[in-house]
């Protein structure tokens, strides 16, 4: 069972981020990109984001072994917020095998010929699995929204196109589909790292002066920043209309990236330990097979070996409390006698 108090902490810490559903968000006004925490100093955040980390690590290992459950990640944000850092820190921890990322472009041809949430769906986590979406569906009610004309390319009937209610329509359509996949067993955690323009500025300045850092760098990101003004409101927009009981949205501060991962683990620490996934257990006829197996292993130990090294380390480790070893239980050497 997950720890209570670990998980009231983590609610507590987390609360602040979350749109409540129903809201009317201002991004500007109502989340400070610098916000902390109380958390005064770097070094105490690099401490709390190894504890998630390791949590992390702990609940995806029960996840996968349960294959009951899925979690999908949705992140959002502008360029320079850190995604990809977002990503690489807070995941260190966990198996690879458990965690698939998923990036998404300019939609393909053939993606162009279906519906906008087609191609998101084709990538969902399996149970079991973490996915993670590095942007995601809500490009679609944000890019698209800003650039309109992106909607005359994606081979929508009239009547889908009508500026007037299009966006409202998108917005019913993603909460129905994400309450379906919550229902079906994928739990949606959705992530707005949320970045001042100042600091984007100097993000954007930075992958200028460092030259190992000039990749990252595109003129399209500073043409979108000219967007700035119309980003936020859409971002707002979005916020307002799809923080929903099933899929809150949670607004990340991300000014100090250090703060921004401990924010990120702390909300996905958070829902693991909601869903609280376990190791499965055996029933008892599988468990005498179990012991029959191990009594066959054990009749292989070498003369003079453990017959259970792992069982005899254990012991060891717990009898070593009380100042002792035990003696292991070992197979009899070839010429063992019953002389004095």
């Amino acid at each position: 069972m997950a720890d209570d108090k670990t998980q009231k902490r983590a609610a507590e810490f987390i609360e602040p981020f979350r749109v409540k559903p129903g809201s009317r968000v201002r991004l500007g006004k109502d989340f400070d990109p610098a916000f902390k925490a109380g958390v005064k100093k770097k070094k105490e955040g690099v401490a709390l984001l190894e504890s998630g980390v390791s949590l992390l690590s702990e609940y995806q290992a029960r996840l996968a072994a349960q294959d009951t459950w899925g979690v999908l990640v949705v992140l959002q944000a502008l360029d320079a917020a850190g995604k990809d850092g977002t990503i690489r820190h807070v995941m260190s921890g966990v198996n690879p095998q458990g965690v698939a990322v998923h990036s998404f472009k300019q939609p393909s041809a053939e993606e162009l010929d279906h519906d906008f949430l087609w191609r998101y769906a084709r990538r969902l986590p399996r149970r079991g699995e973490i996915g993670i979406f590095n942007r995601s569906h809500y490009e679609e009610v944000l890019v698209v929204r800003v650039h309109p004309e992106i909607l005359n390319r994606e081979k929508l009937p009239p009547a889908a196109k009508r500026k007037r209610d299009v966006w409202q329509r998108r917005y019913r359509q993603i909460n129905d589909w994400e309450r379906y996949l919550t229902e079906n067993g994928i739990r949606v955690v959705k992530l707005f790292l949320n970045l001042s323009k100042e600091e984007q500025r100097i993000r954007f300045l930075r992958r200028l002066d460092l030259p190992d850092h000039n990749w990252k760098f595109s003129s399209a990101d500073v043409r979108e920043r000219e967007r700035w003004d119309d980003y936020q409101k859409a971002f707002s927009e979005m916020l307002s209309h799809t923080s929903t009981e099933w899929a809150p949205w949670y607004v990340i501060p991300a000014d100090r990236k250090w703060f921004m991962r401990i924010a990120a683990a702390s909300v996905l620490v958070h829902t693991l330990m909601d869903i609280d996934p376990r190791f499965p257990t055996v029933t008892k006829a599988q468990r005498e097979g179990l012991l029959e197996v191990k009594r066959e292993l054990e009749a292989q130990a070498p003369k003079g070996a453990a017959l259970d090294p792992f069982e005899h380390k254990q012991r060891a480790v717990a009898d070593g409390r009380n100042g002792h070893e035990p003696d292991a239980q070992v197979a009899p050497p070839a010429d063992a006698s019953t002389s004095e």
